[in-house]
């Protein structure tokens, strides 16, 4: 089998005004993704999905990482992953047995671009095998726990909104430190009570500063809610000061997750030497796609840090990460966004397994397991622009 082409096909899907969220992010005004198709020979497609600006993960594609797989076998994953990410060095760095990247492949846009056909690589992969992904990869369950990531509502409405994630079945829930009504200590610990009294004693609370908050202003809120039996603390300062990261975490008692904006088993390595991170979050969409998280869970295993794999943005990427959650050894939960993102729940003739107990299943299906409906492409025709304003 010989990989013939490489296509992208850029998608986007508005946000209607009544269900934009406001965070420390900003308002989310639209969704972006790119789809990518590796075609082969024997008239297998693999599908993938790359996060970054649609319009520079095509240029990427196109002009810098396709014409490099043409002809390769598919079967090759991890030599097809190593010549991405070597470039012109590829060959060298596999002979010799070390890592000689380009500059501009270790992160950024070319690695979530590199990442996407990864992913697509592995499906074709699983259907020439005959297995779904997570079986081609290695299973270790048939299931995996998730939580519910949402929690944007203010003040005391944060306790209804809790409460509605974990009447659908799920026992761990997430909300962001920030939410419509912006941030201070009083308010973030308002709706963080509001929220522990909504889910009871039993659900799981996880909290989540998207990297908004500064060592110090981490450290004191922290101590202001671990009466609440907060299960993580998520990105609290940015993904940038890993020494920062440790402070933090070694000033409270809340486990300290982190990892959804790191590339590549060098920045988790980077975390564990800093004693940084509790949690490991990889995006499938970012870190490297199958070839380079099955890498990054080995190393944290190795520390005995677990992994909580950051899904978002597509149904491609989510169903990916449900693969890689039933693969990983040490992945501890699957995240499953309660935000309006038709194009991760509407993009897929059959729908995503997430049972009433909160448990996601994989298909079986060989590769990955979905089919486009026939109306995606024209649904999620792109839109150019911003995806979010402040």
């Amino acid at each position: 089998m010989k990989i013939t082409g490489v296509r992208c096909i850029p998608l986007s899907h508005a946000v209607p005004p009544e269900k934009r969220q406001r965070s420390d992010l900003g308002t989310r005004v639209k969704n972006d993704s790119t789809l990518i198709m590796v075609d082969t020979d024997d008239g297998l497609t693999g599908m993938g999905a790359a996060l970054g600006n649609p319009e520079v993960v095509r240029a990427i594609v196109e002009f810098e990482l396709a014409p490099a797989l043409i002809g390769m076998d598919p079967m090759f994953s991890e030599r097809i992953y190593e010549v991405m990410y070597n470039g012109s060095r590829a060959i060298p760095a596999i002979r010799q047995g070390w890592a000689q990247p380009e500059p501009t492949r270790r992160r950024g846009t070319v690695m979530e671009a590199i990442s996407g056909i990864d992913l697509a690589v592995w499906d074709v992969k699983a259907q020439g095998m005959g297995v779904p992904i997570y079986k081609a990869l290695g299973a270790v369950r048939d299931q995996v726990r998730s939580y519910a990531s949402g929690g944007w509502a203010p003040g005391d409405e944060a306790e209804a909104e809790m409460a509605g994630y974990a009447a659908k079945g799920f026992t761990a829930v997430k909300m962001r430190v920030v939410g419509h009504d912006g941030f201070s200590f009083e308010k973030a610990v308002r709706r963080i009570a509001a929220a522990r009294r909504g889910i009871g004693p039993d659900v799981e609370l996880f909290i989540d500063a998207h990297g908004a908050l500064d060592v110090s202003t981490s450290i004191r809120l922290a101590k202001l809610v671990e009466e609440y039996d907060i299960s993580w603390f998520e990105e609290p300062i940015s993904p940038d000061d890993h020494a920062g990261l440790r402070l933090v975490r070694q000033a409270t008692s809340i486990p300290i997750a982190t990892g959804e904006r790191e590339f590549t088993r060098f920045d988790f390595a980077d975390l564990l030497d800093h004693q940084a991170l509790d949690i490991a979050q990889p995006d499938i969409g970012r870190a490297g796609g199958f070839t380079e998280i099955r890498r990054i869970s080995a190393l944290t295993s190795a520390r005995q840090v677990r992994l909580a794999p950051h899904a978002w943005s597509n149904g491609v990427l989510f169903a990916a990460s449900i693969h890689l959650a039933c693969h990983c050894p040490n992945c501890r939960i699957l995240e499953v966004s309660q935000a309006h993102m038709p194009m991760m729940y509407e993009l897929f003739e059959e729908p995503f397994d997430i049972g009433a107990d909160g448990e996601v299943r994989p298909p079986e299906k060989p590769g990955l397991g979905f089919t486009l409906r026939e109306d995606a492409l024209e649904r999620f025709k792109y839109i150019p622009g911003p995806s979010s304003v402040w």
